[in-house]
C-alpha cells in the first residue's frame, strides 16, 4: 500500500457512499475513512459498507470494511487493505482525522454542516451544495445527460422528489413511512414479491407493494423509523444478482469523484 496516498473521509457509507468509496480504493487511494452514524438506515444493506457498524466487518464485492474506534484503528485497518468505518455524524473529530480531502456522500438533499475549510478538498454531492461556496466542488447526482459531471462553480440540479426511472416505474419501486414507528417485516433483500403484496407495515399501517420484481432493498425487521425513512426498494428488473453488486449509479458518480480527487492530487505535482 503506498502510504503517501491521501487520506480520504467520506461523510456516510450507504449504497451511494460505498460505491464511491469502492471506485477510489480499486484506483488506489486506500486510504479512506467513512463516517457513519451509531445506528445507519441503510436499505441497500448487502451493498452499504455502514454494515460494519453492526457486524464489525463486512465484505462488498470483495472489498472489506471494518470498523475502528478511533484514527489508530483505521491505520491498522489500512495496513490489513481494508476500509475503515468510523461513528462521527458530525464530523466532530474531524480535526483529528485532518482529511486531505472530504466528501460528504450523505445525499441529504441539504448541507448538515461540512464546510469547506474542513479539507483542502472538499466535495458535496447533489442539491444543497454550492462550489466555491459551502464546498470546493458538486458533483451532480441527478440520472440524465449531467450525472456525475463535476460542478466547479455553482450547484447540482434542484432536488425534484421523484427517484430515477427503471423500466419506467419511479415512485412505484420506492416505499418511504407514512409515519413514525417500528417496520415490521418477513421479507429480506432478495426476495421475490408482486404488486399487492404486503411489503410490512409501521405501527400497522401496511405497506403495499405497486410493482412485482426482486427487493433490492429493506430495512431490517423491527427498525423504528421517522416520517418519511426509507423502507424499501423493489427493482423491477428482477435480478436477484444485482442485491449484491454496487450500482450503475453509485460507481457512475464515483468516476465523477475520482476525476476531481485526481485532478486536486495532480495539480499538486
Amino acid at each position: 500500500m503506498n502510504k503517501q496516498s491521501p487520506l480520504i473521509a467520506i461523510r456516510g457509507a450507504g449504497d451511494l457512499a460505498t460505491g464511491i468509496a469502492m471506485r477510489l480504493y480499486r484506483a488506489g487511494l486506500k486510504r479512506i475513512v467513512m463516517l457513519e452514524t451509531g445506528h445507519p438506515l441503510a436499505v441497500r444493506r448487502t451493498v452499504a459498507f455502514s454494515e460494519a457498524v453492526y457486524h464489525g466487518e463486512v465484505q462488498v464485492e470483495g472489498v472489506s470494511a471494518i470498523f475502528a474506534e478511533d484514527m489508530e484503528e483505521a491505520a491498522a485497518v489500512w495496513e490489513k487493505q481494508g476500509i475503515a468505518i468510523m461513528c462521527d455524524p458530525c464530523l466532530l473529530r474531524i480535526g483529528e482525522i485532518n482529511p486531505e480531502v472530504l466528501i460528504d456522500a450523505i445525499i441529504a438533499k441539504k448541507n448538515l454542516g461540512t464546510e469547506k475549510h474542513m479539507a483542502p478538498l472538499v466535495i458535496g454531492l447533489g442539491p444543497g451544495f454550492t462550489a466555491g461556496e459551502d464546498v470546493h466542488k458538486v458533483i451532480e447526482t441527478k440520472r440524465g445527460h449531467h450525472m456525475s459531471r463535476v460542478i466547479h462553480e455553482g450547484a447540482a440540479e434542484p432536488n425534484t422528489g421523484i427517484p430515477g426511472s427503471v423500466k419506467g416505474f419511479t415512485v412505484e419501486r420506492v416505499y418511504w413511512a407514512e409515519h413514525g414507528g417500528v417496520f415490521s417485516t418477513t421479507f429480506d433483500i432478495g426476495d421475490e414479491i408482486s404488486g399487492g403484496d404486503r411489503l410490512g407495515d409501521v405501527d400497522g399501517t401496511p405497506v403495499i407493494a405497486k410493482i412485482s420484481g426482486v427487493l433490492r432493498g429493506i430495512l431490517r425487521n423491527g427498525t423504528p423509523v421517522r416520517r418519511r425513512t426509507k423502507l424499501g426498494d423493489i427493482d423491477p428488473r428482477a435480478s436477484k444478482s444485482y442485491c449484491g453488486e454496487v450500482s450503475d449509479k453509485a460507481l457512475s458518480i464515483g468516476g465523477g469523484i475520482l476525476e476531481a480527487v485526481c485532478a486536486h492530487i495532480f495539480s499538486k505535482d
